[in-house]
C-alpha cells in the first residue's frame, strides 16, 4: 500500500510545492487548507504522516497536532514561519515529532519525512534494535549483544517508549501519563530518577544509544549512526 501523507496548510503555493515533490517520490498526497478540513480528512482516509502548518484558520496547527496525538499514532512534522525557541517549544509540547521553519528546502523536508517514517516502523514492532542493544517488548527483555540485562518494569517501559520513537522529544508530563498513568500521585522528578538509572545501566554504550536531556522540555533517545 502506498504511504498516505496529509499536507495541512492554508498557503496553496506550499501545498502545490509539497504535492509535486511528494508525488515524485511515490507518496499519495491529501491536502487540507485548514485544521478543521484536516480533521475531517483523517476520519475518512488512513493517513501515515502529517505535515502541519502552525498558523491556519478554523483550527490551528498546535490544536490539530494535539488532536492527532490523542487519536492517531502517526508522525507529525510541523511547519512554521516562527523560528523563536518559545515557538518551537509550543510545537514540541503539542506533540510534534519534527519542526521546520519556513522558508525550507523541499529536499530537506523529504529527508526528514523518510526518517520519521523509518522511526515509526519501530513503533509497531515487538523487537526494537538500537545497534547492539535489543529491546523485546513481548518478553520485557533487554539485551546488549549476547548479554541479557534485567530492568525493573517502569525502567523498561520508559526505555521502550523512548526507543520506539528515536529522536522524538517527550515532556516529563507526557512520559508520566504514558507510563505511570493519570492517577499517579507523584511528580515529574520520578522521570528524572528513572532516566538517571537508565543512563547508569547503559554507561559506556553511547555508541548504541544516548538519552538526551532537552532543557526546559524533557528527554529524547538518540541512536548514533554506525
Amino acid at each position: 500500500m502506498r504511504v498516505h501523507i496529509l499536507i495541512a496548510d492554508d498557503d496553496k503555493h506550499i501545498r502545490e510545492l509539497l504535492r509535486f515533490f511528494l508525488r515524485k517520490e511515490g507518496y499519495e498526497v491529501f491536502e487540507a487548507e485548514d485544521g478543521e478540513r484536516a480533521s475531517a480528512l483523517m476520519e475518512q482516509v488512513q493517513i501515515h504522516l502529517a505535515v502541519v502548518d502552525v498558523m491556519m484558520p478554523a483550527k490551528d496547527g498546535l490544536a490539530l497536532c494535539r488532536e492527532i496525538r490523542s487519536y492517531y499514532d502517526i508522525p507529525v512534522l510541523m511547519l512554521t514561519a516562527k523560528a523563536e525557541m518559545a515557538d518551537k517549544e509550543q510545537g514540541f509540547l503539542a506533540g510534534t515529532d519534527d519542526y521546520m521553519v519556513k522558508p525550507f528546502d523541499p529536499k530537506e523536508l523529504l529527508f526528514r519525512i523518510k526518517a520519521l517514517l523509518r522511526r515509526y516502523q519501530m513503533v509497531s514492532s515487538e523487537v526494537i534494535r538500537l545497534n547492539e542493544v535489543t529491546i523485546d517488548r513481548g518478553s520485557y527483555e533487554v539485551w546488549i549483544g549476547d548479554e541479557r540485562i534485567s530492568l525493573p518494569l517502569k525502567e523498561f517501559q520508559l526505555l521502550a517508549q523512548l526507543a520506539g520513537h528515536p529522536g522524538r522529544i517527550f515532556t516529563r508530563e507526557q512520559l508520566l501519563q504514558l507510563i505511570w498513568g493519570s492517577d499517579f500521585m507523584g511528580d515529574s522528578r520520578t522521570i528524572d530518577v528513572h532516566i538517571k538509572r537508565l543512563r547508569e545501566r547503559f554507561e559506556g554504550r553511547e555508541q548504541d544509544l544516548i538519552l538526551t536531556t532537552i532543557r526546559g522540555l524533557g528527554y529524547k533517545l538518540e541512536v548514533p549512526s554506525r
